[in-house]
């Protein structure tokens, strides 16, 4: 079903759209502008301002990474905020360490720990069959225990495509990440492409489980805000990004999805990089705000 269909899918079907708004939430690096690591005053104040938009909620991709398991639970529970952590899997090193980063703390802010994720479009790369990353999913679930959701973030299409199917069932908690702008879709055909993406992907998980259905969440999409930085008809800016957050992000928590933009803050550390289209492909400016914590825009949707 194409997105012609889709609010209408929606409008009627209660199983997919909750009655109340969507919860938002913020992709949230773990170092400074300059690349220091962040510590727990940084994490405070990262929270303070996130929490002028509604949002009460981060997520990271490794636990172990700038000791941000320890650091950003303290700021959670110091700023009433929940951190859902993240285990990079691809590599045994990063699996181990993420995973002892979190059943080390576990125990103490179990209330602020949302859920943990089991990699990151793994899938989408390729590092994993859908059946092998089940297994990391169960074994991550044991391991941690205290009642934690735990689940996975991958791209859209490995959700439709049939590609993620092992894991549901297994995954407490599902991560759909959905990027119009990576797909090359221009301003007025973004929202668009952005609730289709959606969409597939979630109506292929409830395929398939039925009564047993996953807490799924939006868990990635965004738009640069740096003029140059393009891809396709997509063109970074900050009014084409204010534009995707307004009727994009927005909208989609208005439909009663949950959501995560990426990210919190902008990233300047990062290296420069150049995409498949020999433009920029930097992830240096897709913050909502800029790296000394400033609004680039309202974020209160």
């Amino acid at each position: 079903m194409r997105f012609s269909a889709f609010a209408t899918a929606l409008a009627v079907a209660p199983a997919a759209v909750s009655a109340a708004k969507g919860t938002m939430g913020f992709a949230l690096g773990t170092k400074e502008a300059n690349g220091d690591c962040k510590t727990v005053q940084d994490y405070e104040d990262d929270f303070d301002v996130i929490a002028a938009s509604g949002a009460q909620l981060v997520r990271g991709y490794s636990a172990s990474d700038c000791g941000f398991a320890n650091n950003s639970l303290i700021a959670a529970k110091n700023k009433g905020f929940k951190v859902m952590l993240g285990i990079w899997p691809d590599v045994e090193e990063s699996y181990t360490k993420d995973l002892k980063a979190i059943t080390d703390v576990a125990d103490e802010y179990a209330e602020q720990i949302y859920a943990v994720t089991v990699g990151s479009e793994t899938l989408y790369r390729g590092n994993f069959t859908g059946e092998e990353l089940a297994s990391k999913i169960s074994d991550v679930k044991k391991a941690v225990g205290n009642g934690i959701k735990v689940g996975t973030a991958d791209s859209w299409n490995k959700f439709a495509d049939g590609t993620a199917d092992a894991i549901i069932g297994t995954a407490d908690i599902i991560l759909v990440n959905a990027f119009a702008f990576w797909q090359g879709a221009g301003r007025d055909n973004a929202t668009h492409v952005y609730f289709d993406d959606m969409f597939q992907a979630i109506t292929h998980i409830e395929g398939l489980a039925g009564d047993n259905m996953p807490e799924v969440w939006n868990g990635e999409t965004g738009w640069p805000t740096a003029v140059g930085t393009d891809y396709g008809a997509a063109q970074g800016g900050l009014d084409n990004a204010k534009n995707f957050y307004q009727k994009g992000f927005c909208a989609l928590l208005d439909w009663g999805y949950n959501a995560f933009y990426f990210e919190a803050f902008d990233e300047p550390w990062k290296p420069d990089s150049v995409g498949d289209n020999g433009k920029a492909a930097s992830e240096k400016t897709w913050g909502a705000m800029t790296s000394d914590r400033k609004e680039k825009f309202s974020l209160k949707c």
